[in-house]
């Protein structure tokens, strides 16, 4: 994956990539006036952090939606562009980032053609109490629902729990500060931290696992105090942890995997915290994923080439070839049978893992990589996220003809399903209109509803 080191953990997506209000075809007053403009409507981000806790007026509800106000809150009625025009400059302007050279002409064949015109998930609500950062615009798995009002995500330097139920957030783990393991075994190389820039984090059975820019890693229960365990697990400064998995083993313990960029998964024990196992491939690993039995490991990183491992042993057991670029992102259907592939040449793609000589199907974003992808528990719905404005979601039954387009405006830090498929989180990291948008899952029988 591309080194850029960070000089500032608030908003670090390199304006050589994306820059909300560069505008080619409009003047640089123009330009500023939008700035204005926004900056009027929602202040500077670093006086609204604590100001607009006493405002909950900036958050949008679905009936504030429903009578036209921008799900962001942003004030198209005051600038001098509708919202049409500022999103075809940003179609045009946009540049994805690519490590390798492709043609697209030929991908584009091979893309499916998919309605997005359905409504599967219905806008409920969207929050700016709480703003989701990104720390490195490659990784942008930082957030995590555990129910459907229950979110995990960061900010800056912390982890925090936002209630969409009492539309309340509160710190969980402040990595500015020193971070000090509270549990200490034999053999455990727990160590403290502090200053840890959290590139990647997953939420699973009441553990947190978190992985830093310097190739940190931390863990937390949430039933205990304090930090369980915080060690730097690879020696090189450049060794970024790109991925972390939670997973259980054919014998049901619980395992955490971590992907990084000196080429290396390890395996750790989740009730020790010992590592137990190393598995080696030819280039950075950018992404691992565990299938829903325990037995397969997707392994993703500087490559074409996509590969199925077992998760015991790390053995490579087959190639997923097609993909032009490197890949970043990976879910499994919770059948265990289809995994899916998130690229930087702007495609997902589905294999069926009995037989991965070609995908079974192929999806297109409308701009940029694929940074993120997560399956609902029942299997119903997949969900992809592009590194800014777009998620996509797709009805699985309908062979993934059928979707919805989110149209939205800033660099999107993650997405999440609930446990219960009932919600899907998206987490929005911009200066100004940083939040968590909440989508509720569209029922036929919607009427039933309002009985109960």
């Amino acid at each position: 994956m591309a080194q850029f080191q960070n000089q500032e953990l608030e908003y670090m997506i390199n304006d050589e990539y994306y820059d909300m209000t560069d505008f080619a075809d409009t003047s640089v007053e123009h330009t500023n006036r939008f700035n204005r403009s926004c900056a009027a409507d929602s202040m500077d981000s670093d006086f609204e952090d604590d100001f607009e806790q006493s405002k909950p007026k900036t958050d949008t509800s679905a009936e504030e939606a429903r009578n036209g106000k921008d799900i962001q809150g942003i004030p198209w009625e005051r600038l001098n562009f509708t919202r049409d025009k500022y999103r075809e400059t940003r179609l045009r302007q946009y540049k994805n980032y690519e490590n390798l050279l492709h043609s697209r002409e030929d991908l584009e064949k091979e893309c499916k053609q998919v309605d997005e015109g359905h409504t599967l998930y219905d806008f409920q609500y969207n929050t700016r109490l709480v703003k989701p950062t990104v720390v490195h615009f490659q990784l942008r798995n930082l957030l995590w629902a555990t129910s459907k009002h229950d979110l995990y995500l960061m900010q800056n330097y912390s982890v925090m729990h936002w209630s969409s139920l009492l539309r309340r957030s509160k710190e969980v783990v402040n990595v500015a500060t020193p971070v000090l393991p509270t549990l200490k075994y034999p053999g455990s190389f727990s160590r403290s931290l502090s200053r840890v820039q959290v590139s990647t984090m997953a939420v699973k059975d009441d553990l947190i696992v978190a992985g830093g820019f310097h190739g940190e890693l931390i863990c937390k229960y949430l039933n205990k105090p304090g930090v369980s365990f915080a060690t730097k697990i690879a020696t090189d400064e450049a060794a970024i942890t790109n991925s972390v998995d939670i997973s259980y083993n054919s014998s049901g313990s619980m395992r955490i995997m971590t992907a990084n960029n000196d080429a290396l998964i390890r395996v750790f024990d989740a009730n020790n915290f010992s590592c137990t196992d190393r598995f080696s491939f030819p280039w950075s690993v950018n992404d691992t994923s565990v299938s829903p039995d325990g037995k397969l490991l997707a392994v993703l990183g500087d490559s074409t080439e996509c590969l199925l491992a077992d998760a015991q042993s790390g053995k490579e057991i087959n190639k997923m070839k097609g993909h032009l670029d490197y890949s970043f992102a990976s879910a499994w259907h919770p059948n265990g049978h289809i995994v899916a592939t998130g690229n930087q040449d702007t495609t997902c793609r589905l294999w069926d893992i009995r037989k991965v000589s070609e995908s079974l199907v192929v999806l297109k974003g409308r701009m940029g990589a694929i940074r993120s992808i997560r399956f609902s528990a029942d299997g119903r719905h997949m969900a992809m996220a592009e590194p800014a404005d777009f998620v996509h979601i797709y009805d699985t039954e309908s062979n993934y003809e059928s979707g919805q387009e989110i149209d939205v405006f800033g660099e999107i830090g993650g997405i999440s399903f609930s446990p219960d498929a009932e919600a899907l989180f998206v987490g929005i990291s911009d200066r100004t209109y940083g939040s968590v948008l909440e989508f509720n899952r569209r029922h036929h029988n919607r009427y039933l509803d309002s009985v109960f």
